[in-house]
């Protein structure tokens, strides 16, 4: 019999995703989540609606049908030493809150290894890129030093490629994947934990779903690799993509910022590839441009930082800022990208003083 984990999901949104496959494959989960999620979920469970191509529907998936166990709880009242595997799946603001910050010390003081699954990679996860370990990166984050007690040996990145979003409208249980892709995660430093991952990565790849048209293949699988450079392909597609939503007064969906000038787009993704490479990621880590332009027609709604900017956050996920610093050190400068943090930049500062 396969072995069985105990995994803490840091955020109850996008964290229901990968809990959502967790469950489905046998293992026990719990998400750290807001008191109001909390008891929504402990009452009623997750949905998760995912699009399946190979029958050409959307199928939702309620957790309380899945023979993994699910809890919820607020970060006060967990113990992280009590879990195999941590996923972080908040965005990296959101660390520097009550509850999430004391949460996030205990699980670094626990010494529990952690997967990442946010767009912005932890600080000690930067320190396991040679090339960039005395780099002062610290400016990017909106607190850094809620990292301190996470060690890089215990840290470990997946691409976040996977689009989802929370209805409008609906109960904050409810999450709607709208682009059902992979999370490509890198091996950890300790082959122990490593062998963890590629469990998972079996448990996952080996699930089927009973469906009134039969028993199918779902979407969204973690795939593992050796290389520590896989997650940062995501970089290209958030500067390309993602942040180009951003404008000064209003916002626009990702496939309009990707399309709407198509060679520009592929000019600053091929531009953060090449950035990518100068500190040591080869070019098959990169996803080609060709692949992401396809898959950004599908996104039709403004990325999740435009929208946390014009929704009134005061603080979002600064990768555009973290790029714009290694290309510095290494010489390199993008106009687009220049612009980019200066939009972010202006309208965090508007935020933050309103």
């Amino acid at each position: 019999m396969a072995e069985k984990y105990n995994v803490l999901i840091l955020g109850a949104s996008y964290g229901s995703l990968l809990a959502t496959k967790l469950l489905l494959a046998g293992h026990s989960v719990k998400l750290a989540c807001l008191p109001s999620e909390a008891e929504i979920i402990n009452a009623e469970g997750t949905v998760v609606r995912l699009p399946v191509r190979s029958i050409g529907e959307t199928v939702e998936i309620a957790s309380k049908n899945l023979p993994g166990n699910l809890a919820a709880d607020s970060p006060d009242k967990i113990n992280p030493g009590e879990f195999d595997i941590v996923a972080l799946a908040m965005q990296e603001p959101q660390y520097r809150t009550a509850g999430a910050r004391e949460l996030l010390d205990a699980v670094g003081k626990a010494k529990v290894p952690c997967m990442s699954i946010m767009n912005m990679p932890p600080l000690p996860y930067l320190r396991r890129v040679e090339s960039l370990s005395g780099a002062a990166l610290e400016q990017c984050y909106a607190d850094s030093k809620v990292w301190d007690a996470c060690e890089p040996e215990l840290m470990t990145l997946a691409s976040p490629d996977p689009q989802a979003f929370r209805p409008p409208g609906e109960q904050p249980n409810i999450l709607q994947v709208g682009l059902p892709t992979n999370f490509k995660v890198a091996a950890f430093h300790n082959d122990a934990h490593t062998t963890i991952l590629r469990n998972i990565e079996a448990d996952i790849m080996a699930i089927r779903y009973e469906t009134p048209k039969g028993n199918v293949e779902l979407p969204v699988k973690l795939k593992v690799h050796d290389s520590i450079f896989v997650p940062f392909a995501k970089w290209p597609m958030l500067i390309a993509g993602n942040y180009r939503c951003i404008g000064d007064d209003e916002m626009r969906p990702i496939k309009e910022a990707v399309h709407s000038d198509l060679e520009a787009s592929r000019e600053i993704y091929q531009w953060v590839c090449a950035l990518c490479e100068t500190i040591g990621a080869d070019r098959g880590d990169m996803v080609p441009f060709e692949k992401y332009a396809n898959a950004a027609l599908g996104l039709l709604k403004p990325s999740s930082a435009a929208r946390g900017l014009f929704g009134g956050a005061p603080f979002i996920e600064r990768v555009d800022k973290l790029v714009q610093s290694i290309a510095a050190r290494h010489g390199r400068q993008s106009d687009i990208v220049d612009e980019i943090v200066r939009r972010v930049d202006a309208r965090s500062s508007l935020n933050r003083s309103s």
